[in-house]
């Protein structure tokens, strides 16, 4: 299991969900590749909706993850990739639903000019340590 840690010296959260530091436990670490708003048939979810993309990402990250025994609470570090600093309340919403302080990735926002593509708006890059208990090969 991993340990998330909060140091004194650290700046505060303020009901962000996200760990100063994260302590990955034994198992398995998997490398997602950045994962954006298409859906499995290549189709983009939520034109010019912040929020209908993320939570995509995040779905499309749950299968992932899913497929080898995983779930959320095993990402020990996510960096997003954003357009619009107007859509930073929209992603720390959603990442605070998907994510309780007890098991928060480390976590890093980052604004960018642009995406592979311009319709785009967020990008989400995690790492994650399934625990050899839970972890099993992807079967299909």
């Amino acid at each position: 299991m991993a340990i998330r840690f909060n140091p004194p010296s650290g700046w505060p959260q303020k009901g962000r969900a996200f760990n100063h530091g994260v302590v990955a436990g034994e198992g398995r670490t998997i490398h997602i590749t950045g994962q954006v708003a298409w859906d499995g048939q290549g189709t983009l979810i939520g034109a010019e909706d912040c929020e209908k993309q993320i939570r995509q990402c995040f779905a499309n990250v749950e299968n992932i993850l899913a497929a080898v025994g995983g779930t959320l609470s095993d990402i020990v570090s996510l960096t997003i990739f954003f357009l619009n600093a107007n859509d930073l309340p929209t992603i720390q919403k959603v990442r605070a639903e998907k994510f309780t302080p007890e098991n928060a990735p480390a976590s890093i926002l980052i604004q960018t000019p642009g995406l592979v593509i311009s319709e785009l708006l967020v990008e989400l890059v995690p790492i994650a340590v399934i625990p050899h208990a839970r972890y099993h090969d992807p079967k299909w």
